[in-house]
């Protein structure tokens, strides 16, 4: 008879590695800078998180399924709250302060927004396929999404709705019928990039139809148009849709020197830093960027800067294959225990991570647009850290937990 298993290595060890990754960036970025309390309170928080995994832990998988809904609305009247009561900080009413700390609510709404559109797609009579049943589908996450949107931020706004298409997919519905659905929305989100990108991007999207099918139809060209139609409006009116700052991070992602001293110096520096680490980085303490504060607020957005600088590409290679562990484990935890509402889950919650990593990442690098999405463990911020440590926990509740669950 097998052994059970009480114990996930494989997700606990590159979640601490994270978290360690992250202390201590965090501890160099606001070293000789008299913001060391933000260290503090990040590792405060990551005491805390500790505490909340062991209840999840060692909580009963059911109760978590059970209250899924109520987790999920206890979300949402946070983010009502933010907008009444929040404080606005770099244009963005986004934390709620406790005491000493500046809470997140966006954070936790992702989670519990995960867990219960995981519910409700693995309720026995929802059928993904019915509109109405769709429709209720979509709204789950589309609702806090708005609100985040009215916060206004525009990164955990993106990163909210990333995990619809896996999630919606894993429970049913077809692939091709939802591409014909999202492709107009793409076309129409690339408006405001180059005209040349957007005929590029169509071409793909048409590609993917087509292979899809195996067959090339009027309808994909019809839905095809319609979404460079879409295009074509938002880049006409991009300056009267978006406003000023997000169209300056748009320019300077185009073209950085278009404004180095202003919305394109955080990108240019954050390059430097990166170049500058070398292969095994200049030494913890030792970045000139990072110590200098060339880049500023370099504990939360660009923090990948600091770790690259001072740790080099071993520093940021071994950071990455963290987050690949983590993610991989996810995925095998999807396919191995054999329960909808686990599958759906970490289907949406390796989906989230990835998107956070990508997005992170390819800020510092220079091949997204700034829009301010945190690196999940490793940034600056106890709601996010908190929330991901919760969804680790999750995971190895249901480990632990598999033989009742489904293996």
């Amino acid at each position: 008879m097998e052994q059970q298993v009480k114990f996930d290595f494989w997700l606990m060890v590159p979640m601490a590695g994270l978290i360690i990754l992250g202390l201590l960036a965090i501890y160099s970025a606001t070293n000789g800078a008299g913001e060391t309390i933000l260290f503090y309170r990040q590792l405060a928080w990551g005491c805390i998180g500790v505490f909340v995994m062991l209840f999840v832990y060692f909580n009963d998988y059911r109760f978590i399924r059970d209250n899924s809904y109520i987790f999920y609305i206890i979300g949402v009247l946070l983010l009502v709250a933010v907008l009444i009561f929040g404080r606005k900080i770099a244009g963005q009413t986004s934390w709620v302060r406790i005491g000493f700390f500046s809470f997140q609510p966006s954070e936790i709404a992702k989670m519990s927004t995960i867990l219960a559109l995981a519910r409700f797609l693995s309720e026995d009579e929802t059928d993904i396929r019915s509109i109405p049943h769709l429709l209720i589908a979509l709204a789950i996450p589309l609702f806090p999404a708005m609100l985040i949107m009215l916060q206004p931020d525009m990164g955990t706004t993106l990163t909210c709705l990333s995990f619809i298409v896996p999630m919606i997919v894993m429970a049913g519905f077809d692939l091709y019928l939802l591409m014909l659905l999202v492709i107009p929305v793409i076309l129409m989100l690339s408006g405001f990039f180059n005209p040349f990108f957007i005929i590029g991007l169509a071409l793909l999207l048409l590609l993917a139809l087509v292979m899809q099918k195996k067959k090339f139809h009027l309808h994909q060209l019809g839905v095809t148009s319609a979404g460079l139609l879409a295009a074509l409006f938002t880049n006409r009116f991009a300056a009267e849709i978006l406003k000023p700052h997000q169209m300056k991070r748009i320019q300077t992602f185009l073209d950085p020197m278009s404004d180095p001293q202003g919305a394109g110096y955080n990108a240019l520096q954050a390059k430097i830093a990166i170049s500058s680490g070398g292969f095994f980085g200049k030494g913890f303490l030792e970045g000139t960027q990072t110590q200098l504060r060339f880049i500023p607020a370099q504990w939360t957005d660009f923090i990948f800067c600091v770790i690259a600088e001072e740790l080099g590409f071993i520093g940021s290679a071994l950071l990455l294959g963290f987050f690949l562990v983590l993610i991989l484990r996810f995925i095998r935890i999807v396919f191995s225990i054999k329960n909808r509402f686990v599958e759906l889950t970490f289907a949406g919650y390796a989906a989230l991570l990835m998107v956070h990593v990508v997005i992170n990442v390819g800020m510092t690098l220079g091949l997204i647009p700034v829009i301010g999405v945190p690196l999940p463990f490793v940034s600056y911020g106890g709601s996010s850290l908190l929330g991901n440590m919760i969804m680790v926990a999750l995971g190895l509740n249901f480990v632990r937990n598999r033989r009742t669950i489904g293996y």
